[in-house]
């Protein structure tokens, strides 16, 4: 088999981890909308020092990823990626059971720091998309792992927010239960996607954090291209880490809002994600939608720091789904830029790097929304982190743009074949029109 060549059961098996995806993110989002509320029941504090509390949890998941992302990435070029999306798959369910049971806020990291450590799933999932899916068609395989979390997206907020209203440990325990049904659903069906010559002996050197990032830099354009990813993590990192507190501030959001507001953010990004990733790169090319894409976050970025109305957020969400191809579209330039056999090993780099990005932007927008939040001016400071957001995304949009001036950004996948290296070549040639 050519070291490019696809799976031959590349579609089965592209589906299976879909689904496997959307369980994942179900889960996820289900216990969302009560972790403010949980915070403040187990640790007996205001909202502002819940959104504080909230930001180190965050940090002790991203420093637990930080550091066996790329190990467990490693892992996957040589053992495989089955066994080990299975570990993380088992690692959420252990996290939601822990979670649930917390007397107190000392066991609430614990189960952040155990969701960390097998929390690898995105970086599994990746890999194995790369592996059953050519050079050429993976802006669009990439695409459709964000539409599996656009979906989870909906369900699982929108459920969480209801059931929340049961208590702040139900979501939790449902959530454990559905990481149960996911691990025996891979247990069972999963099949495994890297064949065994495409295998390589595990390095520890490679393995960690730092090694994997000096190894990158002999790849070309890797380096420079997640130095506009990590900056774009950092800043999309307002997100998540000021929603739930914003929106319960500012507009006096209930859980079940909370589950709504994210139940509409995963529509707008299955429908944009899953649809139009494909089509968006066939025409346009994938330089020219990623920049469109950053374009949109950082308006409406500053949008978000100043509207008015729940309503007006609504709207926001629908004008904001584009930026949503800007990751999976940039995943899929970085997986073009290393050979084949190392598909894990990058994905384990990639999600090193988010996870510091994540922590570090998490870390700062709390302390933005802690220090800066008015009680007596809501309207005027509960917002000033997605101000600070949009200015960042538009460094990054500065970025990628200034790495287009000089010169073609769209590498030739590592070892591909002519028909995708004609279509890395046509997309390069448009990166590098635009100069």
């Amino acid at each position: 088999m050519s070291p490019a060549a696809p799976h031959p059961r590349r579609r089965p098996a592209l589906v299976f981890v879909l689904v496997t995806v959307l369980l994942d993110m179900i889960g996820f989002g289900l216990i969302m909308p009560v972790i403010p509320a949980l915070i403040e029941e187990v640790g007996h504090t205001d909202l502002g020092s819940a959104a504080a509390i909230y930001g180190w949890m965050v940090v002790a998941f991203s420093v637990a990823q930080f550091a066996f992302g790329p190990v467990v990435g490693s892992l996957s070029d040589t053992l495989g990626r089955r066994p080990l999306l299975l570990l993380a798959i088992g690692g959420l369910a252990i996290d939601h059971v822990i979670s649930a049971l917390a007397p107190d806020l000392f066991w609430l990291f614990v189960g952040r720091v155990v969701a960390g450590v097998c929390g690898a799933s995105v970086v599994i999932a990746n890999a194995y998309v790369a592996d059953v899916t050519a050079p050429a068609e993976r802006a669009r395989a990439f695409g459709l792992i964000g539409a599996a979390f656009g979906v989870g997206f909906v369900i699982g907020p929108a459920a969480g927010g209801l059931l929340g209203e049961f208590g702040t440990r139900v979501p939790f325990w449902v959530a454990a239960a559905l990481a149960a049904v996911n691990f025996v659903f891979g247990l069972f069906i999963l099949p495994e996607s890297l064949p065994r010559d495409r295998r390589r002996r595990f390095d520890p050197a490679r393995a960690n954090p730092f090694g994997v990032f000096r190894v990158f830099a002999s790849y070309g354009m890797v380096l420079p291209l997640m130095g506009v990813l990590s900056l774009y993590m950092f800043a999309s990192s307002a997100y998540p880490a000021l929603w739930a507190f914003w929106g319960t501030a500012r507009f006096g959001w209930s859980e079940a809002m909370i589950g709504a507001s994210l139940a509409m953010f995963g529509i707008m990004a299955a429908v944009v994600q899953g649809g139009l990733s494909g089509p968006a790169v066939a025409l346009w090319g994938e330089y020219r939608v990623v920049l469109a894409s950053l374009a949109v976050g950082a308006v409406i970025a500053f949008f978000y720091g100043v509207v008015g109305s729940t309503l007006g957020v609504f709207i926001l969400l629908v004008l904001h789904a584009p930026e949503g191809l800007a990751q999976p579209v940039m995943a899929a330039i970085l997986s073009r830029s290393v050979p084949e056999d190392a598909q894990g090993e990058l994905q384990g780099g990639i999600s090193a790097a988010m996870n510091l990005m994540m922590m570090l932007g998490t870390l700062f927008f709390v302390q933005i929304f802690a220090r800066l939040l008015d009680p007596g001016n809501v309207e005027g400071t509960a917002g000033i982190g997605f101000l600070v957001s949009g200015a960042l995304i538009t460094g990054s949009l500065g970025l990628f743009l200034w790495l287009g001036r000089r010169g073609p950004v769209i590498p030739v996948a590592a070892g591909a074949g002519a028909a995708g290296a004609g279509a890395a070549g046509d997309a390069g040639d448009s990166g590098a029109g635009l100069s």
